[in-house]
């Protein structure tokens, strides 16, 4: 069955198109608009609408590059749907190189689904949740650790007890990179939001770097193409792998010592509870304490930078580890 045209504000897309443009969503001091770019990219046949973002934490790039590869490779003719996709979701915080809106303080993710008459960031949510997200049928929010190492993993931030919440494990599991956090998220995100509409939402996190990561980017790329495959979107088998990692909470591993950090374990070490990962050093390079994993479980991420006051965390390790 031929497809029908996708609209978000004045972006229309006919069947068989793919169309750029920008969502006007309030205005800067001088009265110069503030606008979200935006692309549909309508098959010719009709099928389910995938909604996708990134750079909802304005110092999250990977997202963009993920999203730019896949208008790339991605045409209309190949298409069953649509597929709607925001590259840049926090301005303000975008053009600020940070994380959170140097106009109201919030991080975006905390805004949805937004308030018509709220805050700058929950007004972009506002216009964004209203007018793309509503249409689609699966949703995916892409983010990062910011600038901290930390491994590529995807979240499913719905508890348990939800409706949605098997449907977006699944989303999670086809994403298929082999790590996921499956623990109920603040108030506030997309990934929950958008599941209360009935859509299954994921929460993919690439890493954590400045600027872009060419391995988490190319992560996120066969990310979203397992799931255009898998649902329908498009031709070709995903590739998943036969078993995936699931945690449900984080520890935190904490320093005693002021110094710096030599770690003794890498990021996704499977760690034993009471092994040694981390040495303290003074500023002499001297020993001054030996940190051990407080549990078991998966060595998730760790500082970007080597020095580290007493009481301040080192590293975290993803817990309650079962497989899928």
């Amino acid at each position: 069955m031929r497809g029908k045209d996708i609209a978000v504000g004045a972006i229309v897309a006919k069947p068989g198109q793919k169309t750029q443009g920008y969502l006007t969503v309030g205005e800067m001091q001088d009265g110069t608009p503030i606008r979200i770019p935006l692309t549909i990219v309508n098959g010719v046949e009709d099928g389910p609408v995938l909604y996708l973002q990134a750079a909802s934490d304005g110092d999250e790039l990977n997202g963009i590059a993920v999203i730019q590869e896949i208008l790339r490779q991605i045409e209309p003719y190949q298409l069953r749907g649509g597929i709607i996709a925001v590259p840049l979701v926090n301005y303000h915080a975008f053009h600020a190189k940070q994380a959170s809106s140097p106009v109201d303080g919030k991080k975006m993710n905390r805004c949805f689904p937004g308030k018509a008459d709220g805050s700058s960031s929950e007004r972009i949510a506002y216009d964004l949740f209203k007018k793309a997200v509503r249409q689609a049928n699966y949703c995916i929010d892409l983010h990062q650790g910011g600038v901290q190492p930390m491994i590529d993993e995807v979240r499913v931030r719905v508890g348990k007890e939800d409706s949605q919440h098997d449907a977006c494990l699944e989303l999670a599991r086809i994403f298929g990179i082999g790590y996921i956090l499956d623990q109920k998220g603040p108030d506030g995100q997309l990934a929950r939001a958008a599941p209360a509409e009935g859509i299954p939402t994921i929460d993919p996190e690439l890493g954590g770097c400045h600027g872009w990561d060419s391995e988490s980017v190319a992560k996120g790329i066969l990310g979203v193409k397992n799931i255009l495959k898998h649902y329908g979107f498009i031709e070709g088998e995903p590739v998943i792998p036969e078993k995936q990692i699931v945690v449900d909470s984080f520890t935190k591993v904490m320093s005693n010592r002021g110094g710096f950090v030599r770690y003794l374990a890498q990021l996704y070490d499977h760690l034993e509870a009471d092994q040694p990962i981390a040495e303290i050093l003074d500023v002499f390079g001297d020993l001054v304490e030996i940190i051990k994993a407080p549990k078991a479980g998966i060595f998730w991420g760790k500082n970007l930078y080597p020095m580290v006051a007493s009481g301040e965390s080192i590293a975290t390790i993803g817990i309650n580890m079962t497989y899928i």
